[in-house]
């Protein structure tokens, strides 16, 4: 685990831990969360363009996406994981999927209006990604960067953060690294909550890229600390509906 501030791989580490994504969408798709309709109004708002063309660029299962459906536009989503696009497909089925990665992306130049990567910039190169996405974007489009990031500003959630090896939580002064294609703007932070069972927060660990490539011992000690942490430290029962914090941070950067 990076620990709670971000994950700082090298290329190996980063590509050997984003593996761990290629597969499962179904359960990633149950247990992770979605996002506030307000990240994406904001960036439509500070938008220099009329946005026609979306593209969501590690679109994974489609969870920011179905933010972008709400909309007329036409949406192209791009992901390694073709089993990932597979779940996208059934919920999205307008939406034109594409396997490739931010680095490649197999699409026209100057075709889109509007590029977000949601939960995926910190396992891109962000210096190639934001070239070949800026070859991609109109003169002026916008690019969003957004986690979703539990609220580790509540000590509950912080010890949680930790038990569950969340290292995608960043500190205070985090800003993403970005290519001069772009200019980047401060973030918009949304706090919100999701009503989750002590057991679909252990489903929830289980979706994290530490448990996927951990060994099963390390995997038995986690669910087991989860479960002392949630039912008996805690002591919320089994089927209890507890609200889980997040803290949703949305960075906007504008072509130049």
């Amino acid at each position: 685990m990076a620990g709670i501030g971000g994950p700082v791989f090298d290329a190996e580490r980063r590509k050997h831990m984003a593996a761990a994504f290629l597969e499962g969408g179904d359960h990633y798709h149950k247990v992770r969360p979605s996002y506030p309709e307000e990240s994406l109004a904001w960036l439509v708002d500070s938008s220099a363009l009329s946005i026609h063309d979306a593209l969501d660029v590690g679109a994974g299962t489609g969870k920011y996406t179905q933010l972008l459906a709400q909309h007329d536009w036409t949406i192209t989503a791009v992901d390694p994981s073709a089993d990932m696009l597979t779940q996208l497909s059934t919920d999205l089925p307008a939406v034109s999927t594409v396997v490739g990665s931010a680095e490649q992306l197999e699409l026209a130049d100057v075709s889109m209006d509007l590029a977000v990567v949601a939960q995926a910039w910190h396992w891109c190169d962000p210096l190639a990604a934001s070239t070949e996405i800026a070859r991609v974007l109109r003169p002026g489009g916008t690019l969003g960067l957004i986690w979703n990031q539990l609220d580790v500003s509540i000590p509950w959630v912080h010890r949680l953060a930790r038990i569950m090896h969340a290292g995608d939580v960043h500190k205070p002064d985090f800003r993403p690294a970005i290519g001069p294609e772009f200019a980047l703007v401060e973030p918009l932070d949304t706090v919100w909550s999701q009503a989750m069972t002590p057991a679909e927060i252990m489903e929830l660990a289980k979706s994290r890229s530490y448990y996927l490539k951990a060994s099963d011992n390390v995997r038995e000690k986690v669910m087991g600390n989860l479960n002392w942490y949630l039912l008996e430290h805690l002591g919320y029962a089994v089927g209890q509906e507890v609200q889980l914090p997040y803290l949703t941070q949305t960075w906007l950067a504008t072509k130049r």
